[in-house]
């Protein structure tokens, strides 16, 4: 179980960090399809281990959070990601999916075909459209599905996207959705115009178009040959036709442009046809593709199958294998993430794989340098999954020259030359600690570390931590290159003078971050934790902590053994926890950031009822992990004794009137150890102080209002944003799903609720509109300001 755990928290700290540099920084660091075995098997494992799930997982949620330069717009109806088919035998099982979700006969003579629509997945950034009473009014970014950046300006210079619609019959709101992208000719006019007059080339079409498009000057925009293809709808006042092809033409008769390749297939096998004749024509087709997009052709049959989490159950990308070539490694440069990690990078002499020229590949670990043998000079195997960066997949031994050299981990930092340390990996059972060596390099100069030191702030200011709008990635390297900050106390420090000074401000913008700095004086207990950066500490784990020690003064002093009590708080997630609060470094930012930053936190107040009087002498034993001692030995050590200091004094003759000579002896040989006799008295003294001893004051728990019950949020709500509202949910006991079921309590939908809000009605289930839903949270004393 617990290796289980901590490798979804590695999967889960991994994908965001990619989620962020494809979707937010539009500069991908791996593979689609590395990302895409990653992702299956962490969510393989959230399946053998559904209690380990967490809103803040990647497979709960799309992509990443939206830039902060454009204003962000939340989309009614969220634009979701698809999942993923790589193998025949995959698309056979969605067909089974679908066929079985719509209780289809699909056996022998009376076997019924279910109708796709089938269409090339086009490689460029997804956007919504939103059109009123025929009028563009809005474009978007999809952002992290929920929340995305409004780009109404840049949209309006594609010249293939209608202004206006044509015709007449459209409904009074109408969002269209589908892909801004760069054909292979326009992509390589913009390259060479860059290089005459000295402008940065672009690597793929998909970075030069999401590039293009997220502009701040719309005048840029314009000049770059993107396009647009129509490929669904979203939020829409009524029905246009009853197939998705069906919407698609009558979007075309509309002056919207959609696919050629728009098809339909009788059944799973026609699909397949189709997939294979495309990708004998891929090289030839004017624009990249890197798949096939199949969706079932009824809407009604789409609404009957509905959604997961993440993906609609109704719809599938079958993925073209990647596709490789030869190149020399010329040589290893290592680079420092947040956490110190000092990360092995390719360099690669320039190839063209699939119509790009690459250049680089990330390594991952020096394990992953060892297990293919790499030296540098060697001949390699280049896979360009996902048509943008390529992975090593293999050396060409035969061709590795003479003068081959070994890949060696620098011994320093190559950004601040601090010392670079092999992890260590301690399993901890009864009564021993295992410890071995981890697969990644640290450098040990923390936030003396620039590279460290501008990952760590940039996690801090980020939407979900601080929320500091205006400091962006390049905002945040010039404040740390300039010396102007060294730790993320340093940003209430900043004077007016000093930004203006920066590249990108003027006075008004100045002024605009100096506010958002100082309105983030007042975060949530739960923020701040986040916003710390503590490893394996998500959103989540944050909120557990908050919500159940109560006090940032608890969370610092907390003893492992003491923070396992609370939910989902694992023992190597406790000691990285402990570890963070005991060091210098750290104590010394968190005393700034309260004192001289004057930061106060929000929602603070005693410990969770439900924790008072929570320990047991028995379990507390148990957690002592004493060898040869588990749960029902510690219970009669408890029920001998009565007392820790009891059974600490206890000699071996009483014992052995209670357990079996060989645990008696285990036992007394444990706390004749003095380190361990203190460190069980240390613990049962902070359960004391606390209030979590058993001879504290057991406090009645009265059940939160909505324990038990799933709620759904649709929509836009005026009063708050759907954050707030789920975390208001949550404080009442609600566990908030972003999709529709029959086990779903209750759906509040706002304006602009779309097929959420539909099968709601469908299923029958309660419905609050933004007004029931505010009077609902006064009649629990919930504050709505």
């Amino acid at each position: 179980m617990k290796a289980a755990e901590t490798r979804i928290l590695e999967l889960r700290a991994e994908l965001d960090l990619h989620n962020y540099r494809y979707h937010v920084l539009d500069e991908p660091s791996i593979p689609d399809v590395e990302y895409d075995r990653l992702f299956h098997e962490l969510k393989a494992l959230e399946a053998e281990n559904p209690h380990l799930v967490t809103p803040d997982s990647p497979t709960q949620r799309v992509g990443s959070a939206a830039l902060s330069a454009f204003t962000q717009v939340r989309h009614e109806i969220p634009m979701l990601s698809l999942g993923n088919a790589f193998e025949e035998t995959d698309m056979h099982e969605f067909d089974r999916r679908v066929t079985e979700g719509l209780d289809l006969p699909n056996d022998g003579l009376f076997a019924e075909k279910v109708e796709y629509s089938c269409e090339p997945k086009l490689d460029g950034l997804a956007v919504s459209l939103l059109y009123q009473n025929g009028a563009l009014v809005r474009g978007a970014t999809r952002g992290d599905g929920t929340t995305g950046e409004d780009i109404s300006v840049n949209v309006r210079t594609v010249r293939n996207i209608p202004l206006k619609l044509h015709g007449e019959g459209w409904p009074e709101t109408l969002e269209v959705r589908g892909e801004v992208f760069m054909s292979k000719a326009g992509f390589d006019r913009l390259n060479e115009s860059q290089l005459e007059v000295g402008g940065k080339t672009f690597a793929n079409p998909r970075n030069a178009a999401a590039g293009s498009l997220r502009q701040l000057d719309s005048k840029i925009t314009a000049n770059r040959p993107l396009e647009f293809c129509c490929y669904g709808i979203g939020q829409v006042s009524h029905d246009i036709s009853d197939t998705h092809i069906g919407n698609l033409k009558q979007l075309k008769a509309w002056g919207m442009p959609i696919s050629r390749e728009l098809k339909a297939a009788a059944g799973i096998e026609d699909c397949l046809k189709y997939y294979h004749d495309i990708g004998e024509r891929r090289l030839s087709l004017p624009y990249e593709i890197d798949g096939v997009v199949f969706k079932v052709n009824s809407i009604a049959a789409q609404r009957e199958l509905g959604f997961r989490a993440r993906e609609p159950r109704w719809a599938i990308a079958h993925k073209f294998p990647a596709m490789e070539e030869l190149t020399e490694l010329l040589d290893v440069e290592f680079q420092v993430g947040r956490t110190g990690a000092v990360t092995p990078v390719a360099r690669l002499k320039p190839v063209k794989v699939a119509g790009v020229t690459v250049a680089n590949a990330t390594l991952h670990n020096m394990d992953e340098v060892a297990r293919l043998g790499l030296m540098i000079g060697d001949t390699v195997i280049i896979r360009r999954a996902g048509d943008v960066i390529p992975q090593v997949v293999q050396v060409v031994l035969e061709r590795r020259p003479d003068n081959a050299r070994k890949v060696e981990i620098p011994q320093t930092c190559p950004v601040c030359g601090s010392q670079v340390e092999r992890t260590q990996l301690i399993k901890r059972s009864k009564g021993k600690e295992t410890v071995s060596e981890g697969a990644v390099y640290r450098c040990v100069g923390r936030l003396a570390c620039g590279a460290q030191l501008k990952q760590a702030i940039i996690h801090y200011v980020s939407r979900r931590a601080m929320d500091i709008e205006g400091l962006g990635d390049k905002t945040i390297e010039q404040l740390v290159d300039e010396k102007l900050i060294g730790s993320p106390a340093d940003l209430y420090k900043l004077e007016y003078d000093q930004i203006i000074e920066l590249e990108g401000f003027a006075d008004i913008s100045s002024k605009k971050l100096l506010k958002a700095i100082d309105d983030s004086k007042t975060p949530t207990l739960a923020r701040f934790i986040y916003a710390l950066g503590i490893p394996d500490v998500g959103e989540e784990t944050a909120k557990v902590l908050a919500r159940s020690l109560g006090s940032l003064d608890k969370v610092k002093v907390a003893l492992p053994e003491v923070l396992t009590y609370l939910p989902d708080i694992g023992l190597e997630v406790a000691h990285e926890i402990h570890s963070f609060f005991e060091d210098d470094h750290n104590q010394n930012v968190i005393g700034a950031l309260l004192g001289e930053c004057k930061m106060q936190l929000q929602d603070t107040g005693d410990l969770g009822a439900e924790f008072a009087a929570s320990a047991t002498l028995g379990g507390m034993l148990d957690k002592l992990n004493i060898p040869s001692i588990g749960p029902g030995g510690a219970q009669k050590l408890a029920d001998k004794f009565g007392t820790l200091e009891g059974v600490v004094k206890a000699d071996w003759l009483d014992m052995r009137q209670t357990l079996p000579e060989k645990q008696a002896q285990s036992v007394r040989a444990f706390f004749d150890v003095p380190e361990n006799a203190e460190r069980a008295l240390k613990i049962e003294q902070q359960l004391k102080d606390f209030g979590m001893h058993w001879q504290n004051e057991k406090k009645v728990v009265e059940g939160l209002p909505l324990t038990g019950q799933t709620w759904v949020l649709t929509g836009s709500l005026e009063l708050m944003s759907r954050d707030v509202a789920k975390e208001k949910l949550e404080s009442l006991g609600a566990k908030v799903s972003g999709s529709v079921s029959a086990k779903t309590h209750t759906v509040v939908a706002g304006p602009g609720a779309g097929s959420k809000l539909t099968k709601a009605n469908e299923l029958g289930l309660k419905v609050l509109d933004e007004e029931a839903f505010v009077a609902f949270l006064k009649q629990h004393d919930i504050s709505v300001e």
